[in-house]
């Protein structure tokens, strides 16, 4: 009898549906006031179906308002379990992005830069050395971090605190700034001088983390009992002209911070509390909605899974939300096993030719090419040199490819009609057609020696890359937006353009002068970088 193996990402798809239907047909008021505000199974099972939706949906997570940091943090604050690949893969993506903007976020919003340092609090890692870059140190720039406003300071208090209490001088000027911008009906705005939910509540949030200050004590009260009057009869917030669910989430992480019920009578309406409110916005195995009847949103999805991370922080006697010292550390230097999802026949070789070297390659390129020449990956020539800008061949690549995944000729043959029996490239050509890196050139032809196009290698790197775990659904706006930042991105071929989208995104492909050059020969020197990149972005070195 032959057993069919779930991967993990497939099984959490089948639990995490399994509580979509539970939670279903649990009667909505269960589902909030009776079960929720008190913690229980019910609560955990959401808490586990949302985290699960998100973890689905948010594969790539990096540094972004949406997609990432806000989810991360999320995730990480929730009490469900995170893969530690997760954990790698936000902050491998985080420093590439470090990387190509050479450690500038923003020269006006440094928001950007407190929430990567949240973000990187929360999965254990150091945010003042996140590849080389420290993003604790723009947030101490004063007049920089205030320029946008009251977020700005908002922010920089709740990642200062995250990275370690300190910077007194600072955080004196931000609590100072906030204080100043508080009305006197206790509120606080964004812009204008109409209080709004959200500047409240974030105001509160960051005036949790320091409760011993001077005049702190005396903001809250008010800011309290201004969100309150803000409150609906639904239990919610209108905010910038909208009624959402975002506005209520981080009320209810201000509640919880400050240590106060969600069901305190002061937020409760007409019958309805906070959580009856946020719950009104589920979409059972969907997430949350952002509006009413505006269908499932990431961004609202995102917030709503911080505000069950901090009930349920708060139902287990846990640190508050933002409060980051009980943050598991997290283990850089740990073997990298990639991504949930690898087949589990993929397997980087080891370095056992290390401190492989060539004559000819430049500094750039060095360190991708030597490390796939440590591991037997890639090779040169016996004179010393690599010849990087010499084409390479599609029987060539797809050796590369074989090699570079660890994959072992299987029985599968590829019914090539030019792929001879005994010829160097027969076995590397079975492998590749037998895991579906191939299909060939149409009437039975490899083309071994042929040379092999930028936008062909995409496809191979593409499904290369699915192999390795590595997915990212596109639908054709998508692909369209991904490619036309380059000038010849109408040249790409309707077959090539998805890979080629997929392998842009996560920066794979080199990419020269903001040129794809679809049609063109790729060189050896540029598979050794795309082929490091696919393997790094994959977390397998």
């Amino acid at each position: 009898m032959s057993r069919v193996l779930l991967s993990k990402r497939a099984l959490k798809r089948v639990i995490g549906a399994c509580l979509a239907v539970l939670l279903a047909l649990v009667p909505a008021s269960q589902l909030t006031a009776a079960a929720l505000e008190s913690g229980g199974a019910e609560f955990d099972a959401l808490a586990a179906e949302v985290a699960g939706y998100l973890l689905d949906t948010v594969r790539t997570p990096g540094i972004g308002q949406t997609g990432g940091d806000w989810a991360v943090l999320g995730l990480m604050r929730c009490g469900e379990p995170v893969p530690d690949s997760y954990r790698l893969f936000y902050l491998e993506n985080a420093i590439n992005k470090l990387k190509a903007e050479n450690g500038e976020l923003s020269t006006v919003k440094y928001t950007e830069y407190s929430r990567v340092v949240i973000a990187m609090a929360a999965i254990g890692a150091d945010p003042r050395n996140v590849g080389g870059y420290d993003m604790v140190a723009p947030l101490l720039d004063y007049d920089a971090t205030v320029y946008q406003g009251i977020n700005g300071p908002i922010f920089a208090l709740i990642a200062l605190s995250c990275s370690g209490h300190g910077f007194e001088e600072v955080t004196g000027l931000y609590l100072d700034y906030i204080l100043s911008r508080q009305f006197e009906n206790g509120g606080f705005a964004l812009h204008g001088t109409v209080a709004d939910p959200d500047t409240t509540s974030m105001a509160l949030s960051a005036l949790s983390l320091y409760g011993e200050r001077d005049g702190v004590a005396d903001a809250v009260g008010p800011a309290l009992a201004r969100l309150s009057r803000l409150q609906r009869e639904s239990g919610g917030f209108t905010s910038f002209a909208s009624t959402n669910s975002e506005s209520v989430s981080q009320a209810i992480i201000a509640l919880c911070s400050l240590g106060v019920s969600v069901s305190d009578e002061r937020f409760v309406k007409e019958g309805n509390s906070l959580l009856d409110n946020l719950m009104s916005y589920y979409l059972p195995g969907s997430g949350f909605e952002h509006e009413l009847g505006g269908g499932p949103d990431v961004m609202a999805t995102e917030q709503a899974l911080c505000a069950l991370a901090a009930l349920r922080r708060q139902h287990a006697g846990l640190n508050a939300f933002f409060d980051m010292t009980d943050a598991p550390a997290i283990d850089t230097d740990a073997p990298r096993q990639g991504l949930d999802g690898k087949h589990p026949d993929v397997s980087v070789p080891p370095a056992t030719f290390p401190d492989t070297s060539f004559s000819d390659i430049d500094r750039i390129s060095a360190e991708e090419i030597c490390s796939l020449a440590d591991r037997g990956i890639i090779t040169g020539y016996p004179d010393g040199s690599f010849a990087p800008y010499d084409t390479i061949t599609r029987a060539e690549f797809a050796a590369v490819i074989v090699r570079a995944l660890g994959l072992e000729a299987g029985a599968n043959t590829a019914g090539f009609t030019d792929v001879p029996d005994g010829s160097w490239f027969y076995d590397y050509a079975r492998t590749a057609f037998g895991y579906g890196l191939i299909l060939g050139r149409g009437e039975g032809a490899f083309d071994p020696e042929g040379l092999i196009t930028r936008q062909e290698a995409a496809v191979m790197l593409s499904r290369a890359a699915a192999l390795c775990g590595l997915t990212l659904s596109l639908d054709e706006a998508a692909v369209r937006n991904i490619l036309a930042v380059y000038d010849d991105y109408r040249s790409v071929s309707s077959w090539a353009a998805e890979a080629l989208a997929f392998c842009c995104f996560f920066g794979i492909v080199v990419v020269p002068d903001m040129e794809i050059l679809p049609s063109e020969q790729l060189l050896r020197g540029e598979t050794g970088v795309m082929v490091f990149r696919l393997l790094e972005r994959s977390l397998l070195i």
